[in-house]
């Protein structure tokens, strides 16, 4: 049979991440690719221990059915705690419990745009948010990225000219792919730019609680005052991606239709799961976990930065983020990027080519992304030795 498919998925095409995890099944390959969490890093002691006890003590609020919204205790834990710690639950918010981060990008477009409409992203930008955007038949506008955060003038710019601009898109701490940090001072004006032209932002911030350098920025949801921030949160990366439990804050009007959007989806966010995360920040010293994994990645990062100093050459130049789990490169010029990717798989290592982070992945790019989080300590060392191998073969 000749299948005819929708418009809104002909286009689509495989995430290239996803793609390249098939190569990491491979145990000789060495995964800096990937954009997991350090396995280190999981709680899987005090996850058996709750999951045990739920399931002898509570077995049906596990397995049965259970609200859209999200279980009550999780949703008033997570709300005091945005609330207090961040100021990031306004009067006229909700917060709800969403599966994984991911599945905001994906309500707040059906939410908020038409076939057409416009959503402003950063560049580059996470390749699982620019699918969700274009899965809903929205139309990319991408903005550079500049050291501390998107090019305002750029971002004026495009307000002004897309008149159907719905939504900016931004990941304003250690940004995926390019591991960079929005400063205060750009939070606001970005603030004030989409309140002046109408615009609302969606805050993804999976990352902000592994710093493990420099001085805490405020989320833009804490300034926001005239409910246009939409912002996403998860345990995916402080806790485990594997439970898929994140939250959104949104103004209430925008919540209530987001919820729709998840009846429709998925009903509601795995209980089992949610019932994890709340005893794990009710019953255990959930800032001491965070301590000790920010331990794990301060560590990792130092001695990915230290390595590719010692091994990389002058016009091979990367970025130093201050937490997060990426270090976005840059090729020297004449080397090309996805042959570079190509012969890296081949002498064993796995990397992200660049483009993938792209509104259009045909766009001229020399950089690729490197994980640090997801190899052992030998695997992260070993692997830039042998790109820094790979650049020297090629020239």
């Amino acid at each position: 049979m000749q299948y005819k498919l929708s418009d809104k998925v002909s286009s689509l095409k495989p995430s290239v991440i996803r793609e390249i995890f098939k190569f990491c099944t491979d145990p000789n390959i060495i995964p800096l690719s990937a954009g997991n969490p350090a396995p280190e890093a999981f709680p899987a002691g005090e996850v058996a221990e709750i999951s045990a006890k739920i399931l002898a003590e509570r077995p049906i609020d596990a397995l049965q059915y259970s609200i859209t919204e999200g279980y009550a205790p999780l949703v008033r834990q997570l709300t005091e705690r945005m609330k207090n710690k961040f100021d990031s639950v306004k009067e006229n918010d909700q917060l709800f419990i969403t599966s994984g981060g991911q599945q905001t990008a994906d309500f707040v477009v059906k939410t908020l745009c038409n076939e057409g409409d416009v959503v402003l992203v950063e560049n580059p930008s996470f390749i699982g948010a620019l699918n969700s955007f274009r899965s809903n038949g929205a139309r990319l506008r991408s903005v550079d990225l500049q050291e501390d955060g998107i090019d305002l003038n750029a971002l004026e710019t495009a307000l002004r000219e897309e008149k159907n601009a719905k939504l900016l898109y931004i990941i304003p701490n250690f940004q995926n792919p390019a591991g960079l940090t929005t400063s205060w001072e750009k939070r606001v004006k970005i603030y004030e730019l989409c309140k002046k032209y109408g615009v609302m932002i969606m805050e993804d911030n999976p990352y902000g609680e592994i710093r493990v350098a420099g001085e805490d920025v405020p989320n833009i949801k804490s300034i926001d005052e005239d409910g246009i921030v939409v912002y996403a949160g998860s345990f995916s990366k402080v806790i485990a991606p594997g439970i898929r439990v994140g939250w959104c804050i949104a103004p209430k009007e925008v919540a209530a239709k987001m919820i729709v959007c998840k009846q429709g989806s998925d009903v509601h966010t795995n209980i089992w799961a949610q019932l994890v995360a709340d005893s794990l920040l009710r019953d255990y010293d959930f800032e001491a976990h965070l301590s000790r994994i920010r331990s794990i990645y301060r560590g990792k990062l130092q001695l990915a930065l230290d390595t590719l100093e010692k091994n990389m050459p002058s016009d091979f130049t990367w970025t130093r983020p201050q937490g997060g789990l990426f270090i976005w490169c840059t090729l020297p010029d004449g080397i090309d990027m996805l042959d570079f990717c190509k012969k890296a798989i081949e002498n064993k290592v796995a990397v992200v080519p660049g483009n993938a982070f792209l509104v259009d992945e045909n766009v001229p790019c020399n950089n690729i992304r490197i994980n640090f989080s997801t190899p052992t300590d030998e695997q992260l060392v070993k692997g830039i030795e042998i790109l820094a191998k790979t650049l020297e073969d090629m020239r």
